[in-house]
């Protein structure tokens, strides 16, 4: 692994815990799926663990909340690759946002991931379960129902991306070894 190891324990711990503030009560929906995975891509220099860690955060949650309900159907569900996919996508966004991390295009990335997650996860509510008829009609019925979660979703998007991203900054300029070692550019 030539990712540089106090920093890539310490962005795995910040992963891991955000994941497993899913266990604890909270609003419906107010959650930190688009933030934790947006930061593992704008912050893991290695590609892989930018994928790897999330993912895993999140199955391990979901496993977690499966165990806890006393129904792993609830952890884990027919649309994991639906939301897992969407998750992917957002992990995607933080990998353009790697170079751009001020709070701009962290708002902007922020947004965008709570609209990608509620576009793909209703679009698979939509196209895979049985309570919405198989037209247009019945998609615009399955987002408009859905509307009143999206605003906690987005605002939990927030909270846990101000908490990541600006923890992770503050936690770097406290601690120097901690900073991101840019790799020499080759001209």
């Amino acid at each position: 692994m030539t990712q540089y190891r106090p920093r890539f324990f310490v962005l795995a711990t910040m992963i891991v815990a955000a994941a497993a503030s899913r266990l604890i009560p909270h609003p419906w929906d107010f959650t930190p799926i688009g933030a934790l995975a947006l930061f593992g891509g704008a912050c893991f220099t290695e590609t892989y663990a930018a994928f790897l860690v999330p993912i895993s955060a999140m199955f391990l949650s979901d496993l977690a909340i499966g165990v806890a309900s006393g129904n792993m159907s609830f952890g884990l569900h027919p649309l994991i690759p639906v939301d897992y996919g969407a998750f992917a996508l957002i992990v995607c966004l933080g990998l353009v946002l790697r170079r751009r991390r001020r709070p701009g295009p962290i708002a902007a990335a922020t947004l965008g991931s709570s609209l990608v997650f509620f576009a793909a996860s209703n679009f698979g509510v939509w196209a895979l379960g049985s309570t919405y008829s198989k037209t247009l009609a019945g998609l615009m019925s399955c987002y408009a129902a859905a509307l009143p979660f999206l605003r906690n979703a987005v605002f939990g998007d927030a909270v846990y991306a101000t908490a990541l991203f600006g923890g992770l900054a503050l936690l770097e300029r406290g601690f120097p070894v901690l900073r991101e070692r840019r790799r020499a550019m080759s001209r």
